[in-house]
């Protein structure tokens, strides 16, 4: 993950030397003190996440999404003020992998029973670096992600009812609000992060940074009383901490990483957060990381149409599948055609390798090295900078934690040797 000031810091982007970044994520905690008219730290900053403002030629007001890809942002290039004119800035990824026409399409498509291939348009050229690493899909994982999958239907009956029984009910802005400030204070970071309720995500939740500072994007339709904390766990105790203890490494930057020959930080970036968004639930499904790795590998021999009609057998919610779909064909424009964007694939990609290695990682270091690949951990240690490290709470007992990722494993269906032949040394 590209660690510089005002680029990607969250686990979903491409390094520097590979492709241009994904999309950006928090910088390191901001001074306290005001923040614009309308926001303020953990408080609600109304419906929907605002995605673009006039700005000085500093870049202030502009909304760029982080962390995991975990939604297709709305957002446009913002017009950024400066001098006598202005200019269009260019949007990050996430904007240009959305379709401008993606309602009118959606629409047609619902119209049309189903039936019909949605021809997306952009706003900008897609990146070539991005849509070639991404443009294929590996099934090495598709037998584990469909074991998962039939798991949870087969103890729940369909994704709904497993909603709802694992994931209890919807809180209330007033109990998320309450429930996020005891979290924040668990990190010790309150006050830190902005965050913002929204009905605009495909995701849970997102990391982003607005105005320069890290801001926490939360779903309220995905806000239930027992998955909220886990969101907490995946994008503060993970994707923001790790952040900001790399910013304090050598390996801050893109020249510090290709300095210190460091692996990419995902799929261990999102694989790690991924594990801590189920690690204290009863039932610990992976079934998100399952579906998501299973529909980017159908998607790339599949048209839209035919997709949608394949996960009818997993998902009964039309607007979901919707969902799913769009996932995994952005990027395209003709969906009639086989083609996907691989991305969702890195979550149980990284899962499996960080249960694979599981009692040999070091979780404390690897958090307090900021964004490195569990791979790299043994060899950067002697250079981190761990003095004042920020670990995750729930990495603080280490024999709960170790506990709980073997009741993962256990409850997807997984095992030692199956990993181990999938994932040899």
């Amino acid at each position: 993950m590209v660690q510089e000031p005002g680029r990607a810091t969250g686990g979903g982007s491409l390094d520097s030397s590979e492709a241009p970044p994904l999309c950006s994520c928090p910088s390191p905690p901001a001074p306290p003190g005001r923040c614009r008219r309308g926001t303020r730290r953990l408080s609600e900053t109304g419906s929907g996440v605002r995605r673009s403002a006039s700005a000085s030629a500093g870049g202030r007001g502009k909304l760029r999404a982080a962390a995991s890809l975990p939604h297709i942002a709305r957002g446009r290039g913002a017009e950024e003020g400066g001098g006598g004119g202005s200019r269009r800035s260019s949007p990050c990824l996430l904007v240009a992998l959305r379709p401008r026409n993606v309602e009118a399409e959606r629409e047609r498509f619902f119209r049309a029973s189903f039936a019909y291939d949605p021809q997306f348009e952009y706003a900008e050229p897609l990146p070539a670096a991005v849509l070639d690493k991404y443009g294929a899909a590996s099934d090495r994982f598709v037998a584990q992600a469909l074991r998962i999958i039939q798991a949870v239907l087969e103890k729940y009956g369909t994704y709904e009812s497993f909603e709802v029984a694992t994931g209890g009910r919807l809180l209330s802005k007033c109990q998320i609000w309450s429930i996020i400030r005891k979290y924040m204070q668990k990190e010790g970071c309150l006050g830190e992060v902005v965050v913002q309720l929204t009905d605009d995500l495909l995701s849970q939740a997102v990391m982003m940074v607005e105005d320069s500072r890290p801001t926490l994007a939360i779903n309220l339709a995905g806000a239930r009383q027992h998955w909220l904390e886990g969101m907490l766990r995946h994008e503060i105790g993970t994707h923001y901490i790790r952040g900001v203890n790399n910013t304090r490494q050598p390996w801050h930057s893109s020249e510090g990483r290709k300095q210190y020959s460091l692996k990419p930080a995902n799929p261990t970036e999102e694989g790690l957060a991924s594990l801590h968004s189920v690690l204290f639930r009863k039932q610990p499904f992976l079934w998100r990381a399952a579906l998501l790795y299973y529909t980017a590998e159908r998607a790339s021999r599949l048209s839209f149409s035919a997709l949608f009609r394949d996960l009818e057998q997993f998902v009964q919610d039309a607007a979901v599948r919707w969902e799913y779909c769009l996932r995994a064909k952005r990027g395209q424009t003709d969906t009639s055609r086989p083609g996907c964007f691989s991305k969702d694939q890195v979550y149980l990609d990284g899962i499996l390798r960080i249960l694979r290695h599981r009692q040999t990682i070091d979780f404390p270091l690897l958090a307090a090295l900021g964004k490195v690949s569990y791979e790299d951990v043994n060899r950067l240690k002697e250079f981190g900078v761990l003095e004042q490290a920020r670990i995750p709470h729930f990495m603080q007992d280490l024999g709960r934690y170790m506990k709980q990722l073997d009741h993962i494993l256990a409850t997807n269906g997984l095992n030692e040797q199956e990993l181990e032949q999938l994932l040899p040394d």
